[in-house]
């Protein structure tokens, strides 16, 4: 009896161990790199056109350990040109941190290489979003026509039965919900405009 609470007592320390290293793994850290202009733009338009933190795409990039391993064994001895580099800091999770700087070490590739090989691989990705931007904007154009067929509808409605129609309170307020989800589409595409001017090539 008391092997088995010894054991279940050891199994418990592993665990909150475990469990403790892979919380501190996520905490949030900052990093500095020297990137390009257009990888730094890259970063932002995949966190704002997939709607998630840059964090998560460092996260993404950093944590396929045998590609970055495999990337960086090609960028072994590798001399990284810094000019025309725009320092940027960046939140990343710690767990993603310690393994670029591992690997960076381990293979003698400049991390700064790294990070930048590494979001080259999102460009395909990048390249169907600048698609998906183009589709948008077009549908945009229909939602707004539509929103202006409704407004007339409404305004038709109320020279029919008066301001003070339950009707009209109702189709007001459905005009009034289409008109916020029209604002916060428009402020979508447009922070997406960064895309048009991006070269995936």
């Amino acid at each position: 009896m008391k092997k088995n609470e010894e054991k279940q007592s050891d199994m418990e320390i592993s665990i909150s161990n475990s469990s403790t290293r892979a919380l501190r793994g996520r905490q949030s850290v900052r990093a500095t790199f020297r990137l390009s202009e257009a990888c730094i733009d890259a970063i932002s338009i995949l966190s704002a056109q997939l709607g998630i933190k840059q964090k998560s795409v460092f996260d993404h990039l950093m944590e396929d350990v045998q590609v970055l391993k495999d990337m960086a064994s090609e960028l072994e001895g590798f001399e990284f040109d810094r000019h025309e580099r725009i320092q940027k800091t960046f939140v990343v999770s710690r767990r993603s941190l310690s393994f670029l700087d591992t690997i960076s070490s381990e293979y003698d590739a400049p991390r700064d290489a790294l990070v930048e090989y590494s979001v080259r691989r999102l460009l395909p990705i990048i390249a169907n979003e600048r698609k998906k931007h183009e589709k948008r904007k077009m549908i945009l154009d229909e939602i707004s026509s539509h929103f202006e067929k409704g407004r007339k509808l409404l305004s038709k409605a109320e020279e029919m039965l008066g301001t003070d129609d339950p009707i009209i309170s109702k189709l007001g307020t459905a005009m009034s919900v289409y008109k916020n989800v029209l604002d916060d589409i428009t402020v979508f595409i447009e922070k997406g405009k960064i895309i048009e001017k991006f070269q995936t090539e």
